[in-house]
């Protein structure tokens, strides 16, 4: 997931109000010792140094102080100043005695520590040479996810005139963006570091289509078709006119500059092949790449290898709810017949829509028997935005604000109907929805207890390894009871095996797009649609893919440890508040917390 981290109805939604504010400097509590409120004031120092070069974060979080910029992430100014803050806050982090913390900030400590030990070796020359040489990609490039950020529904509020002045100032970075994109891109091209082929006719296409929208069917000019009441009518024609003219002279041009320069000079330099073992320094950058998204120091082999064991041991369950199903044939044919049959293709996209808001209502009526921290954020279920949901994920959730204002929303994919199948609709929802990626993100960063980068940041394992254990909740839930929706479970959960099968043979073990591909179809029913999306995707941002079954194992061995030293008194539901309460954990501290907790005797 990207995390978009569930959309109410299909209804144009307005942004909600932000919280327009700073967070307060740490105050101190009962029982904090000099030592914990250092740690607070270096957590509080290091967050608002980071909104003032990360405005966008800010504006994500409702924070209007920065609203007015994006940044200039591709500046050698930017990245040196990202290297000298992890560094100053490490020196100031080790200057403390962590001896003399509270258990609650032991554990910030640690968070802390492994997050900015590994922000610094991703700003290492070494790493920064592989990665700001290519800039953008078709799955995770700025040009994927800031049109849906100025659309008018997305996180940029749109409730004042200095709002949507604010945009235009955006869109003004969001143009030398672009233009410092092409002049990293043509760095890479000198040293060797380049993206793959797929990846740049792929990011083609995509700036094909926005430049396609037009002036008036931009996605940027969405927020001036309407406007909320105070705006006089004289300012309302004043901002279309500007909004128009930037577009015209300006977004449209350099998005023609990028996919011109894309075409003609650089998909020449492109690399034939598609993992980063064909690229210069590859090894290196992969090695890097596993551990910042699993939070383990695992190998490619040894990945490799634990995803050939779950892909097996998952295709034993799928054989188990072919024979309930009673369909005769072989496995593979069972998958021919779960792509194919009309019977789970819905008919309409006001039928998946409706599905998924009957899912939602069921979920509801069980989720608190299995926890005790529930969300004060809404949930609403949107369909992806049409300018992207051809190489988009079949679902994903962004969060909303902080104060509950902004609704998380849960995005499904209805791109190509006959490929969505109704199968797989229940175990999606648990995942991006309820209790999954909403819960998580949600609770996290609605406790104004924690520090800011445990509220609003996080790593890929936890957060993509809850949302699929959340998938494994379902018989508690009372979900898949039907042996096929259960299959879209055990599909959904094959499909985060095969990638640590995949991932590792695209960027290890140099497999080809097609064997890859064929890997996939020859061990689930997902269609030809969504597994040529996710093995692009993993060629697009290597490594990613991995976190979701490393992430999901681990809380699952926590759980059934904490089962084991608890025996009758496990409650469910205080095991989940303590995964939960205290943010995104790296794997190694939420495994020694939940120990520590079930030590203690589950309090």
């Amino acid at each position: 997931m990207r995390i978009r981290l569930v959309l109410a109805a299909l209804l144009m939604t307005s942004a909600a109000p932000a919280l327009a504010q700073a967070l307060p400097p740490p105050s101190r509590l009962p029982g904090d010792t000099a030592e914990d409120m250092a740690l607070k004031r270096l957590f509080y120092d290091s967050d608002e140094a980071s909104l003032r070069r990360n405005p966008l974060n800010g504006l994500f979080r409702g924070d209007m102080r920065y609203a007015d910029h994006i940044g200039e992430p591709f500046s050698d100014a930017y990245i040196a100043a990202e290297r000298q803050a992890a560094e100053d806050d490490l020196a100031r982090l080790h200057a403390i005695d962590r001896a003399k913390l509270s258990h609650v900030d032991q554990i910030a400590y640690d968070v802390f520590d492994w997050q900015r030990r590994i922000d610094l070796r991703g700003y290492s020359p070494e790493i920064v040479a592989l990665t700001i040489v290519r800039p953008f990609d078709h799955f995770n490039g700025f040009h994927v996810y800031y049109p849906d950020i100025a659309s008018g529904q997305g996180a940029a509020p749109f409730r004042t005139q200095a709002d949507y002045e604010n945009n235009l100032k955006r869109h003004a970075d969001y143009v030398r963006m672009l233009d410092a994109g092409i002049a990293r891109f043509r760095e890479g091209m000198k040293t060797g570091v380049v993206q793959p082929k797929l990846v740049v006719n792929n990011m083609i296409a995509q700036f094909d289509n926005l430049i396609g929208e037009g002036v008036e069917g931009s996605t940027f000019y969405a927020p001036v078709t309407q406007f909320p009441d105070g705006i006089a009518p004289g300012v309302q024609a004043r901002l279309r006119a500007d909004y128009a003219a930037m577009i015209r002279d300006r977004i449209i041009p350099a998005e023609t500059r990028m996919r011109d320069f894309l075409r003609n000079d650089y998909l020449p330099a492109a690399r034939d092949s598609i993992g980063l073992s064909g690229m210069p320094g590859g090894a290196r950058l992969y090695a890097y790449l596993i551990e910042q998204n699993t939070t383990l120091p695992l190998t490619a082999d040894a990945v490799h290898k634990l995803g050939l064991s779950e892909v097996a041991r998952i295709r034993t369950a799928m054989e188990v709810q072919r024979q309930a199903v009673g369909f005769k044939g072989s496995l593979a044919d069972f998958f021919t017949f779960l792509r194919t049959d009309p019977r789970f293709q819905p008919k309409s996209k006001e039928q998946l829509r409706d599905g998924y808001f009957a899912i939602g209502k069921r979920v509801d009526a069980r989720v608190r028997e299995q926890f005790s921290l529930i969300p004060k954020t809404a949930l609403e279920i949107r369909p992806v935005p049409a300018y992207k949901e051809k190489t988009d994920a079949g679902g994903s959730y962004q969060g909303g604000t902080p104060d509950s204002t902004r609704p998380g929303v849960f995005y499904y994919n209805s791109y190509d109907l006959p490929s969505r199948y109704m199968w797989e609709m229940e175990t999606l929802y648990l995942h991006e929805g309820v209790p999954g990626h909403h819960f998580q993100i949600s609770l996290a960063q609605e406790d104004p207890a924690l520090p800011a980068f445990m509220r609003f940041g996080g790593n890929t394992a936890y957060v993509e390894g809850w949302g699929l254990y959340a998938e494994t909740l379902w018989k508690e839930l009372g979900m898949e009871t039907d042996p096929y929706q259960r299959m879209g479970g055990l599909n959904d959960e094959m499909l985060r095996a095969m990638r640590l099968v995949v991932d590792t043979g695209i960027h290890a073990k140099g497999w080809s797009r097609q064997r890859a591909i064929d890997y996939m179809l020859d061990n689930s029913p997902m269609s030809r649609t969504d597994v040529v999306a996710e093995v692009e995707r993993y060629i697009a941002i290597p490594g990613q893919a991995l976190a979701y079954k490393i992430g999901q194992l681990t809380i699952s061995r926590t759980k059934a440890g904490a089962m084991k030293t608890l025996g009758a008194k496990f409650d469910p539901r205080a095991f989940h508040a303590q995964v939960l309460d205290t943010g995104a954990l790296p794997m190694p501290v939420l495994e020694k917390k939940i120990a520590e907790w079930a030590k203690a005797g589950g309090r």
